[in-house]
């Protein structure tokens, strides 16, 4: 499934996870979804990502969005792996003994493959390419909405995956923009294919426009 673009139906893959048994689409029903996939089970920088991810759980649930994490590695070292990321350290410290999300099996790599997933600059003990620090978003119509790719040498920044939910939520439902760097509570901007009058009545709080060097607005 290499190429995948958004917009483009998730595909509805089954896999073994340390929930059980799950079949996408239904794990999601009407949720959004973040599927991240890791290059290994206890490297440093994916149980810390995991760790953070778990204690972040109680925001991503806020906006209606269930975690999914994906690793090249058998179900049992997903279980084990799983209690180490709730050690007593700073970044585990306030996550709930039982893990709050699924880590899904992936030991014959089908789906990393499928999903387009290997960094080939990344190998294991053995000369197989790793998994790199994919993140799908999903929205709850099944799409793909948002993908990042990392590669296994660099941790991913889930504050920045909670803003980016927050703009990909607020504009599904509102025909707004984000702007670089907004968060919740900034203003937005009004998409330049709709007229000023229109926008007048579609934001009756108020909008405004700044001139530009090149006479635009």
């Amino acid at each position: 499934m290499q190429g995948m673009l958004l917009g483009d139906v998730f595909p509805n893959f089954e896999a073994d996870s340390t929930f059980g048994q799950m079949k996408l689409h239904d794990f999601l029903g009407d949720s959004w979804g973040v599927l991240f996939s890791h290059p290994g089970d206890f490297t440093p920088v994916c149980t810390i990502e995991l760790g953070r991810a778990a204690q972040l759980s109680p925001e991503f649930s806020k906006r209606n969005v269930k975690l999914m994490a994906l690793s090249v590695d058998s179900l049992q070292e997903h279980h084990d792996w799983s209690k180490v990321c709730l050690c007593p350290s700073e970044v585990c410290a306030s996550v709930d003994q039982l893990f709050p999300f699924p880590i899904i099996a992936d030991d014959r790599r089908e789906l990393v493959e499928k999903l387009g997933m290997l960094d080939p600059e990344e190998k294991d003990r053995n000369g197989m390419p790793l998994s790199a620090r994919c993140v799908f978003v999903i929205g709850p119509d099944k799409k793909l909405k948002l993908s990042i790719l990392y590669p296994a040498t660099t941790g991913r920044n889930f504050d920045e995956i909670l803003r980016v939910i927050d703009s990909l939520q607020l504009t599904a439902h509102n025909r707004v923009a984000t702007p670089v760097d907004w968060r919740p509570g900034n203003s937005v901007m009004v998409p330049p294919r709709i007229p000023e009058t229109e926008a007048a009545t579609l934001f009756p709080a108020g909008i405004y426009t700044k001139d530009l060097p090149s006479g635009k607005k």
